[in-house]
């Protein structure tokens, strides 16, 4: 056996440890966790984003009160 049949054999090794290594994205997480909407401008938040960041985008993009915008029970409490 030469060294030309070894290293092609080891390509083959790993390249089978290779396929259950594949990158995982997390865009399609994250696209999910996006479950809170303004009322006023629909934009998305995701579910972990503070009552207080949710409280700052009602008053500074709409000079509205946080009712205005969002139900009552969106925003982890922080």
């Amino acid at each position: 056996m030469g060294n030309g049949n070894r290293a092609a054999q080891k390509r083959e090794r790993n390249a089978a440890k290779a396929k259950g290594s594949e990158p995982k994205s997390q865009l399609k997480s994250n696209a999910a966790a996006l479950t809170i909407k303004c009322k006023t401008c629909f934009q998305s938040f995701q579910s972990t984003t503070s009552r207080k960041m949710l409280t700052e985008h009602a008053s500074n993009k709409h000079t509205k009160n946080f009712e205005d915008c969002f139900n009552a029970d969106d925003g982890i409490v922080k």
